[in-house]
């Protein structure tokens, strides 16, 4: 029977619901065999998740850098998958403390704007509830969530919240030199979700073609976000541009409804990024 491995989930560390510890013990009980712990442009979940890890569950050590590509206006945000690099690496230290720094005061303003319109949401309250984690966006909807201002998640994201009313840019990393970075802190690079035309818009393949000769590694094809037709076009793609393909389930506990292994890389393209990076799969 092949391994069920999925690497791509959140926890407390960013804007997932479970901490690091009961993310990989949510694996296990899933009957995952690997799980990639990829929380938004910070490695702080790597220590506990570790500490906690399940007899075995190998963990993959990794991170969702938040991206950008400028060649269009405005420019188009992305993510991107970084596995298995060397933590302690100055220069991806210093920008994922940056990008970090700037999410936490965009959603200080953004809270400021909802203040200014009368709506009664706490700045430190949203702290206190991300837990010491990366604050973003759907903090704030939990505390819309919490004040009964929303109804759901999805309400808060639409476009009378924080879907465009009270939506602020943010910063994040031009997307060639966040694979740089990855690359020379020894890390595997994949694009996520790159066809997810329901998340907004999308890159060009043209793009994806020279972020492979920059040192892109792969394409996350089986998402919950890419219809199967999307699917079809990302593998497609890969293929042509000899980029591995993986497959996951993006879990962040209650803020999706989409659960720990719903979609699974094969050993192939595993063993492949395992081969690839300079940290070592831990394994409980």
């Amino acid at each position: 029977m092949s391994p069920r491995i999925d690497l791509h989930a959140h926890s407390t560390a960013s804007d997932g619901t479970l901490t690091p510890a009961e993310l990989v013990r949510a694996a296990a009980e899933a009957g995952l065999d690997v799980l990639a712990i990829t929380d938004h442009d910070t490695t702080a979940g790597w220590e506990p998740a570790v500490r906690a890890l399940p007899s075995g569950l190998r963990l993959v050590r990794g991170a969702e850098l938040s991206c950008r590509w400028y060649g269009e206006e405005p420019a188009v945000p992305l993510h991107l998958l970084a596995y298995l690099f060397d933590p302690d690496d100055p220069d991806l230290v210093a920008e994922l403390a940056r990008v970090r720094l700037a999410r936490e005061e965009r959603g200080e303003r953004i809270v400021r704007l909802l203040q200014a319109d009368g709506i009664d949401v706490s700045w430190s309250e949203i702290l206190t509830g991300a837990g010491g984690g990366t604050v973003g966006r759907p903090h704030i909807a939990q505390a819309l969530l919490r004040a009964g201002l929303v109804a759901t998640t999805t309400e808060a994201f639409g476009p009378d919240w924080l879907g465009e009313r009270y939506r602020l840019p943010k910063e994040d990393i031009e997307v060639f030199r966040a694979v740089r970075l990855v690359r020379v802190a020894g890390g595997v690079p994949v694009f996520a979700h790159p066809r997810a035309t329901r998340r907004g818009r999308i890159v060009p393949d043209e793009l994806i073609a020279d972020l492979a000769a920059a040192g892109l590694v792969g394409l996350e094809a089986d998402h919950e976000d890419h219809s199967p037709a999307e699917r079809a076009h990302v593998r497609a793609l890969a293929a042509d541009l000899d980029l591995l393909v993986t497959g996951s389930s993006d879990f962040h506990g209650t803020h999706k409804t989409v659960r720990l292994g719903a979609f699974l890389t094969d050993v192939e393209a595993y063993e492949r990024i395992v081969a690839a990076g300079v940290t070592e799969v831990a394994s409980g």
